[in-house]
């Protein structure tokens, strides 16, 4: 897959965002980024180049990299009630950011 290609389906995916963001179902756009269209993506290059044994892995790590999104979410919910949106929004990020490294941290330990 090129990199042009890469980059309209990302850009796909934004436009479609913005565009249920401003339908009666506007919650709707927050379950297009769950949309694996970069997970497609990536299964493909890492079952390419590396084979199935290593797509195997990359799956079982995506299924715990749900933990630090649901972290995120969690953290901007409660944040949302009490600061500007511009710093609950960072806030959440740092969140996730944070439960991301812990994530990969401990993944490492237990595969190494």
């Amino acid at each position: 897959m090129g990199l042009l290609i890469k980059a309209a389906l990302g850009a796909l995916v934004v436009v479609l965002i913005g565009i249920l963001s401003k339908t009666r179902n506007y919650y709707i756009a927050g379950l297009l980024p769950l949309f694996p269209t970069f997970a497609l993506i990536a299964h493909y290059i890492v079952a390419s180049e590396r084979g199935v044994d290593a797509l195997r892995t990359t799956i079982i790590f995506g299924m715990w990299a749900i933990v630090p999104y649901f972290i995120y979410l969690l953290s901007l919910w409660y944040f949302v009630g009490m600061m500007r949106l511009s710093w609950a929004l960072a806030s959440g990020v740092a969140c996730w950011c944070l439960a991301a490294w812990l994530l990969i941290t401990l993944w490492a330990r237990w595969q190494g």
